[in-house]
């Protein structure tokens, strides 16, 4: 029990910087989306630890496991937009495989430059 409750403190501590992210980029009118400054402003804690791993890693953790939930709710609203997927939806698949690509080519190689600064601090 005593687990579950500290998952869940730090599951609502993300969504708490979610929400005053979401906030202040409204307030401020920021082109960018209050899920990337809530982004930068965890990562600028953890690097300046502000925020320790420890604190919010089962939170994130269990976010990550159940990240296909989140997806849900946008693939039943495109469901109106039948004829738009009749008509462009080659060009719209095309343009989400080709960014899924991009996206895991990206990541591939920032882990791999990563695993080999990790392999060249330890030697």
């Amino acid at each position: 029990m005593k687990s579950f409750l500290y998952t869940a403190g730090q599951v609502i501590f993300f969504m708490a910087v979610s929400f005053v992210m979401n906030q202040l980029a409204a307030v401020l009118r920021l082109p960018v989306p209050g899920s990337i400054l809530g982004l930068l402003c965890v990562f600028i804690l953890l690097q300046t630890k502000v925020l320790r791993l420890e604190w919010i890693d089962s939170g994130a953790q269990w976010l990550l496991a159940e990240m296909l939930l989140f997806f849900i709710p946008s693939a039943v609203g495109v469901l109106p937009y039948s004829s738009l997927l009749l008509s462009s939806g080659m060009r719209i698949g095309l343009v989400i495989l080709t960014s899924t690509i991009f996206v895991m080519v990206c990541a591939g190689l920032i882990a791999q430059a990563l695993a080999r600064r990790n392999e060249r601090s330890r030697s």
